[in-house]
């Protein structure tokens, strides 16, 4: 079988059309946060993926490869909103936000302000994305604030630590009963797979998606697709699995 012609395949680098803009969120204690939203180019977005960036003390920032990724091929393929932001002390090309980094505390408050941000902006069916680090802070804000999860329709967490979070945070989320997707790699560096199914055991309304293979830092377009594969089939089922190629304009980011 010969190629599509028309089409482009869609690799690492690929950025597919989108409405991009620049967002600075204001949070309850008074800093502003760096930010972007991405949105369908010529419609309404279907759903809605507020996302939460790795431990910014190790590099992780709104530009962390998978968070991005979503950003440059999920609008245009799934139909989705994607809003990201750097939380309090973080950086990355669009900036810096205010603040200094408070091991998943503070960030609660980055997390509200994006999540208030949606709101106002009647941005549909919300769910919070959250990568390492940004999986913390997803777990102990709905355990602080479990009055503020009605705003969101579930929660999404990618190699989840649970560095963070505590058993009784936990079981806060299991009263919650907001659903919880856990997509944890088989060999994960800080929680693997069967200690994750361990401590998740406590949520009952928690689905543990093992993916055989993968370790934490998802390296690798094998495991981009199959994670934004994931995501999409929860958040926009109609549009999974994502197709591998593109016939529409497509730009290339390059970091040099």
């Amino acid at each position: 079988m010969t190629a599509d012609p028309s089409t482009t395949a869609i690799v690492a680098n690929s950025v597919l059309p989108a409405r991009r803009e620049a967002l600075r969120l204001p949070t309850s204690d008074g800093l502003t946060l760096v930010g972007e939203l991405a949105q369908p180019e010529s419609q309404a977005p279907e759903a809605t993926l507020i996302c939460v960036h790795p431990l910014p003390t190790h590099g992780g920032m709104m530009d962390s490869h998978l968070l991005r990724k979503m950003a440059w091929r999920l609008p245009a393929l799934a139909q989705l909103a994607v809003l990201r932001f750097n939380s309090r002390g973080a950086s990355s090309a669009a900036g810096t936000s205010d603040g200094d980094f408070d091991a998943a505390i503070g960030e609660q408050l980055d997390l509200q302000a994006a999540i208030d941000f949606a709101v106002r902006r009647g941005l549909p069916n919300p769910w919070v994305v959250g990568w390492s680090f940004g999986t913390d802070v997803i777990l102990k804000f709905g355990a602080t604030h479990p009055e503020q999860l009605r705003e969101i329709r579930g929660a999404i967490l990618l190699s989840p630590p649970l560095r963070y979070t505590s058993d009784e945070e936990l079981l806060s989320w299991a009263r919650s009963g907001t659903r919880l997707i856990c997509l944890v790699p088989e060999f994960d560096d800080y929680l693997p797979a069967e200690p994750a199914k361990e401590r998740f055991a406590v949520v009952p309304q928690a689905d543990v998606i093992v993916v055989p293979q993968g370790r934490h830092l998802w390296v690798g377009e094998r495991f981009v697709r199959i994670v934004l594969d994931e995501i999409t089939s929860i958040v926009a089922p109609e549009h999974a699995p994502l197709p591998p190629e593109w016939s529409g304009p497509m730009t290339r980011w390059s970091d040099l």
